[in-house]
């Protein structure tokens, strides 16, 4: 019994420093992100002329996708958005099916970043929007961590009432940046030339309002011209 008890005992005390550990690296996180802004309108965005900042997400497998701005062969656009939840965002990515091929037959990359958790990405969208842009190769990658949003400088920290609201509604948001760290992104759009650097930003601290089609359509093509 003595033996079995010890064991027990052993047990007791890793699931203890197991539980320490897990709670540490939850306040850790949540220190890590006390110091974004308030609100949607105090964000310091980078603009044309900054270099693109490197940052890590995630596929919708789960698996690391590196974002390097000084290893690029071709332009990148990135288009971000708080998650699938948001019928402004699916709207947008709607109204973006008309260019999105073109821009791509350009020779540029285009990628999505979304809020929520990888496995979701797609299925988080309403049927609508799955639909339109079904066969088109849109790419979604998740920010849950909301590493790009922070390191283009448009993340902040979300009204504990908003998440109550959006609880409410029963949305999903299991493992999301405003689950997991209170916080979203501004919707943004960034194009990015093969050296790197910025050449168009488009970044509203109102949700509501996006960039149009065919003003990403004109970035793309200001892009390959230069």
């Amino acid at each position: 019994m003595r033996a079995g008890q010890n064991i027990a005992y052993t047990l007791i005390v890793l699931l203890l420093i197991a539980a320490l550990s897990l709670s540490n690296a939850l306040q850790g996180n949540a220190a890590d992100y006390a110091d974004l802004p308030q609100d949607a309108q105090h964000i310091t965005p980078l603009k044309t002329g900054d270099m693109a900042p490197a940052f890590s997400v995630r596929t919708v497998a789960d698996e690391v996708f590196d974002f390097d701005p000084g290893k690029l062969q071709r332009p990148v656009i990135f288009v971000s958005f708080r998650g699938g939840w948001c019928p402004y965002c699916n709207m947008h990515l709607s109204e973006l099916k008309n260019v999105v091929p073109e821009i791509r037959s350009r020779g540029i990359d285009v990628y999505f970043l979304s809020g929520d958790r990888p496995d979701i990405l797609y299925s988080s969208l309403k049927r609508e929007t799955s639909e339109q842009i079904e066969g088109l190769d849109y790419v979604i990658l998740s920010d849950a961590d909301i590493a790009a949003a922070r390191a283009f400088g448009t993340a902040f920290r979300v009204d504990e009432g908003y998440v109550a609201k959006l609880d409410k509604k029963g949305t999903d948001l299991a493992d999301s940046s405003i689950r997991n760290f209170g916080a979203l992104p501004v919707p943004a759009v960034y194009v990015i030339d093969r050296s790197g650097r910025i050449v168009f930003d488009f970044v509203n601290a109102d949700y509501k309002i996006r960039l149009p089609a065919d003003r990403l359509l004109a970035a793309a093509d200001a892009v390959v011209a230069d």
